[in-house]
């Protein structure tokens, strides 16, 4: 259970967006958290890597598993500061992630309600909770300056 406000950890989240936008990738973090815990953080990585699956809860969940030596992240919680795509959905669903808190609507891949719901499909063996719009401002801000940004 966590005692801090999901603000707290988007916080957080943000803080590793803000990261990626300083090596120039699309400004998405994530951190992954058990209880009150930190358990990894994670960034888009995907220009820098050349790898198109190195999304930042992808780049998360893969160091949680490592870190916990398992594959499984039962009990946890991602914050992520866009909402999940497709791919992203699946990882969160194979590694068993107990709960998705998302910031910025994703109105061209977002799995989770936006673009297609993913959390609705029965065909998962695992439904995490789906919460979206923590901090939906802030976090739209950023992706919106970076592309505005990136025209100019």
């Amino acid at each position: 259970m966590l005692s801090k406000d999901y603000g707290y950890w988007m916080d957080i989240a943000l803080n590793e967006a803000k990261k990626a936008e300083q090596i120039n990738e699309i400004p998405v973090g994530a951190v992954l958290v058990l209880g009150d815990n930190i358990i990894s953080y994670g960034m888009n990585r995907t220009i820098i890597d050349n790898d198109p699956t190195s999304h930042a809860e992808i780049n998360a969940i893969r160091k949680a598993s490592k870190k916990s030596n398992n594959h499984r992240l039962i009990d946890t919680t991602l914050f992520v500061t866009l909402e999940p795509c497709a791919m992203c959905y699946g990882a969160i669903v194979q590694a068993r992630v107990s709960r998705v808190v998302f910031g910025a609507y994703d109105l061209k891949t977002g799995a989770c309600g936006t673009c297609m719901d993913l959390k609705s499909n029965q065909c998962f063996n695992h439904t995490p909770e789906i919460i979206g719009g923590v901090m939906r401002e802030e976090c739209s801000k950023l992706l919106s300056d970076f592309f505005k940004n990136k025209r100019n």
